[in-house]
């Protein structure tokens, strides 16, 4: 199934909840997973890397071991080569079912991480994003914004051992995060940044607030 076949017929919606390490994306999805769930609305719940069984194989040369493990451009390549297993096998067929779908990451992850923080440049990951997957994007990208070093120490306390991109510092973090922000402000269409310093339970309200306004649901807040 191609990228263009599924935008010309899809019944349903793609939203994804993205940022920095350690910045609730995780706690997010799940909750909005549950308030789609409570409204009767089909949805799956999903991630990258992963979200399917080739992709977390993929998912596992990427996320342990030792930062510098692959380049910048490594990581790009497996990345891609992990979502397009993601949109075959578990994205693109919930949504031709009419299902929604809520990731816990996508194609920004790459932008930021590998294209401006990992100095690849926005052009080369554009040009790999197009081979692989085409025009296909979500409906909706919500950035969740938060001071880099409060985000790694929460990443650094869950204690997952999924922590090669931890591993990387503050630094690296750092770019992470204006690299998000430069994003989010460059469609304000697409994207919406949301403050997530605060309660787990006010940047969920802000959230259902958005999606419900965007897409006329009356998710329960």
């Amino acid at each position: 199934m191609s990228a263009l076949n599924v935008m010309s017929s899809r019944k349903n919606k793609m939203i994804v909840i993205d940022g920095v390490d350690g910045s609730g994306k995780g706690e997010q999805t799940r909750r909005l997973h549950q308030r789609f769930t409570q409204a009767d609305l089909p949805c799956i719940l999903t991630r990258e890397p992963g979200g399917s069984a080739a992709a977390e194989d993929i998912r596992e040369l990427l996320v342990n071991g030792a930062p510098d493990k692959w380049d910048s451009m490594t990581e790009l390549l497996l990345m891609y080569a992990a979502r397009r297993a993601h949109l075959r096998d578990t994205v693109w067929p919930s949504l031709e079912a009419g299902t929604w779908v809520i990731s816990d990451r996508f194609a920004d992850s790459s932008r930021a991480f590998q294209g401006i923080a990992g100095d690849l440049g926005l052009d080369t990951v554009e040009a790999i994003h197009q081979i692989s997957i085409q025009d296909f994007k979500p409906d909706l990208v919500i950035i969740l914004d938060i001071d880099q070093d409060v985000a790694l120490s929460r990443a650094e306390a869950r204690g997952t051992g999924e922590d090669r991109f931890e591993k990387k510092g503050r630094e690296y973090h750092k770019r992470v995060r204006q690299a998000f922000r430069q994003i989010a402000l460059s469609d304000p269409q697409q994207y919406q940044l949301i403050e997530a310093s605060g309660s787990i339970e006010e940047v969920s309200h802000t959230i259902l607030e958005v999606i419900n306004q965007r897409f006329e649901l009356q998710l329960p807040l």
